[in-house]
């Protein structure tokens, strides 16, 4: 049996901006990306800490170093700047392996800057 497991995710971003008229998704700084392990075009979920809206969509990578999180398309009706989210991406783990299973959780803080990563 195949389980459902944390992979990665990014704890107490910041939203920088938001975009109704993008074609959709989440625009994540690469270095957020590669912090993360979450890959461009994988799928994550967002969870709204600010007003609890919670959406599925895909990460994008945004520059290096911008340390945006933008929340673009019909998402950005959910979002606001300044919000703080949760970014999540999961995988398939086997059972008998899910145990030992441990995901990469990106701590941020102002700024989207990386407190933690474990």
């Amino acid at each position: 049996m195949i389980l459902s497991m944390l992979k990665a995710k990014l704890h107490g971003a910041t939203v920088t901006q938001c975009d109704l008229h993008y074609e959709g998704s989440v625009s994540i700084d690469q270095d957020l990306l590669d912090a993360s392990g979450i890959l461009p075009h994988e799928k994550v979920d967002i969870w709204n800490v600010t007003n609890g809206a919670r959406i599925q969509t895909y990460a994008l990578e945004a520059p290096r170093g911008s340390r945006t999180i933008g929340v673009n398309g019909a998402a950005a009706r959910h979002f606001a700047v300044g919000d703080t989210v949760i970014i999540a991406a999961f995988c398939g783990v086997e059972a008998e392996k899910a145990r030992q299973h441990a995901p990469t959780v990106v701590l941020l803080g102002e700024g989207n800057e990386i407190k933690r990563a474990s």
